[in-house]
């Protein structure tokens, strides 16, 4: 078995690994230092939580010892997708490098320019930033890059799927040609692939396990979770988030919460701490400040549920957390193997529960397309409660009358008409039976009666537009025996008159 001393590090460094507590390097480890050692590209590609991130600060620690930065002339680079990823990657090389005289200075959003610049003028040997930061820095004149010697890009394949591609080009443009480059990511997508090859002289390629596969140590589940009516859905939901975790009991040590959108993140995150969860949001919106106490406080375990965007999910190295809750499906399917990459780690057990609502469906089928598994479901722990709908058709049906919305101003003085419509007329019965229904039948209208009854009837239509309660109580008739005059007459009779 490889041994850390097997691996040409400097003698300080191991002090430092001996330190943290490791004596083994993982494969993905093994198979990069020795590469990055002899200044070879290598392109590392491993699931989370397995190390990359000492498979390229040990090596760039050991090239480093040696020389020393000019001011504004930092001597390494090295560029990761999210403020949370390079603090944590800052905290690696002093973990590493505390035996080792070297200055390092961190370049994110959220922090004043003042005290970076003061870093920056100070010379720095590691310099750790987001692309955004960075530029910012050397437009405006502060920083320069033909001092890179060695150049890192951290969870290559998030970096360019947010959108970073222009403004890394433009980085690497920048930098000496003769650098030496290494990317690291969990997901090697081809066209990702494609732009490695741009950037990378023959490089050594670690790849350690198959592309986008999930720890074996991390049991996966769904739920599938469909609400008793469409606006509630929301409220349902976050009900069956509640009872997954009460379900899960004494083995929820800490856990995070995954939602699609920053809105879900503070939402849940409030509804967990109105029902007495220990629970705290984060995500890109918030103050840097802010996600830095909250990230504190769920390592050293004051917090015990941390509800995140996908900001949070990848590379974030806590080891202890027992379980990923997904409380939506990932739009990217990539970003199903990062989030639950956060538990299990370092061989440690770890669950995974997924809740999946009919339009996700498809989703988390291309989540289960992408890990080459099918996720077991998992049956709800709440049972679906009587639908209310349903109960209120039925008592309508036996006679009861659902309530009706207050009528407004104008519908009170349409329905204040209505029940005179609909009524009949007082003296309409005594009428019709006072003339008996043959008498009409055996005598024909005469031409003037008809004529007479055509223009009372003409007379009405015209009046429609007055309120009069009885105009709807006309009794409407067609052709028949009571045909017009003009039309009973001949061609010759017309002529004639």
């Amino acid at each position: 078995m490889i041994k850390f001393s097997d691996l040409n590090l400097n003698p300080k460094v191991l002090k430092a690994i001996e330190d943290a507590g490791y004596e083994t390097p993982t494969p993905i480890q093994a198979g990069a230092i020795p590469a990055a050692l002899e200044g070879r590209d290598v392109l590392g590609i491993a699931q989370t939580g397995t190390g990359k991130t000492a498979s390229f600060t040990l090596p760039m620690i050991t090239r480093l010892a040696r020389g020393r930065a000019r001011a504004r002339m930092p001597r390494s680079l090295v560029l990761c997708p999210t403020r949370e990823l390079a603090a944590q990657v800052a905290e690696n090389f002093d973990v590493y490098a505390k035996h080792v005289k070297l200055t390092k200075a961190l370049l994110i959003g959220g922090v004043s320019f003042k005290e970076q610049d003061a870093a920056i003028d100070r010379g720095v040997d590691v310099l750790i930033a987001t692309p955004g930061r960075l530029l910012d820095h050397f437009e405006r004149g502060k920083l320069l890059l033909t001092g890179i010697e060695i150049m890192v890009v951290d969870e290559a394949d998030r970096m360019l799927d947010m959108g970073f591609i222009p403004d890394i080009e433009r980085i690497f443009s920048l930098t000496p040609f003769t650098r030496q480059t290494l990317f690291f990511s969990a997901t090697m997508a081809p066209e990702i692939e494609r732009i490695t090859n741009t950037f990378l002289s023959g490089p050594e390629r670690v790849e350690i396990a198959r592309q986008a596969t999930t720890s074996e140590t991390i049991e996966q589940a769904v739920v599938i979770f469909k609400a008793s009516r469409k606006d509630r859905e929301a409220s349902e939901k976050r009900k069956l988030l509640r009872a997954l975790i009460d379900a899960e009991g004494d083995g929820v040590k800490n856990a995070i919460i995954f939602c699609n959108r920053k809105t879900d993140v503070d939402i849940v995150s409030k509804s967990l701490k109105k029902y007495g969860y220990d629970a705290a949001p984060i995500h890109g919106d918030l103050d840097q400040s802010q996600r830095t106490k909250t990230l504190d406080g769920f390592r050293d375990g004051s917090l015990k549920i941390l509800v995140a965007s996908d900001v949070a999910a990848r590379g974030l190295d806590v080891p202890s957390v027992s379980h990923v809750f997904n409380f939506d499906v990932p739009g990217h399917a990539e970003d199903y193997v990062h989030r639950i990459g956060r538990t299990g780690r370092a061989g440690r057990d770890g669950k995974a529960i997924t809740l999946c609502t009919p339009r996700d469906e498809k989703a988390l089928a291309a989540v289960e397309s992408l890990v080459q598994k099918e996720i077991t479901r998992m049956e709800s722990p709440v049972k679906p409660a009587p639908r209310r709908a349903a109960a209120a058709e039925a008592t309508t049906e036996e006679g009861t009358t659902k309530p009706k919305a207050k009528p407004t101003r104008r519908s009170r003085s349409r329905t204040s008409e209505a029940p005179a419509a609909e009524a009949p007329a007082p003296q309409q019965p005594q009428v019709e039976a006072a003339a008996p229904p043959q008498a009409a039948e055996q005598q024909p209208a005469s031409p003037a009666e008809t004529q007479q009854d055509n223009a009372t009837s003409s007379g009405k239509s015209r009046s429609r537009g007055r309120r009069d309660d009885n105009r709807r109580n006309d009794k409407v008739v067609g052709m028949g025996d009571h045909m017009p005059s003009f039309i009973a007459l001949s061609f010759a009779e017309r002529r004639a008159g």
